[in-house]
């Protein structure tokens, strides 16, 4: 990676926090939030390819569980993010025509592994109680992040 890519995957990190911490709304059920956050994840592997992808939402979705308290969600989340913007990133290099299904594959495998751990956590109710809000976080992030994608790639000048 490049000093400039490095730079630009330090800034999405940054701003992925921002995005979980300002829109967030919270699930006492199980102790976790629904926030915007998926959208940065997925534009910053759309964008940058999957080690940035994957650099973004791990360092980003995990520092904002961090400061807002949810510090037990945030190796969980770690993992997950991480996962979903190396996702994003890598089925678009291999798809290049693919970044629906990019989106709807990482925002699935987070929703997932959210999921899974809700019911090491908390058990199977609950955790399908927390189900509309992920899939909630996840949809609206797959539609913000396509709507997002190509304007910003041009205007950033990034690769993609």
């Amino acid at each position: 990676m490049n000093s400039k890519k490095m730079i630009q995957a330090g800034i999405l990190a940054a701003l992925v926090t921002v995005t979980t911490m300002v829109v967030n709304i919270p699930l006492p059920g199980v102790k976790g939030y629904v926030n915007v956050g998926d959208t940065v994840v997925l534009l910053s592997g759309l964008l940058l390819g999957p080690t940035a992808g994957a650099f973004a939402g791990s360092i980003g979705s995990s520092l904002a569980d961090l400061l807002l308290g949810y510090a037990h969600w945030a190796p969980w989340t770690f993992i997950i993010k991480g996962l979903e913007g190396f996702l994003a990133g890598w089925l678009v290099l291999r798809f290049r025509k693919g970044i629906t299904l990019a989106t709807i594959i990482a925002a699935t495998v987070m929703v997932g592994g959210y999921f899974m751990v809700g019911i090491l956590y908390y058990g199977f109710g609950v955790a399908v109680l927390s189900l509309p809000g992920d899939l909630l976080q996840g949809g609206a992030s797959i539609v913000l992040s396509l709507v997002l994608v190509r304007p910003l790639s041009k205007f950033l000048g990034f690769d993609r």
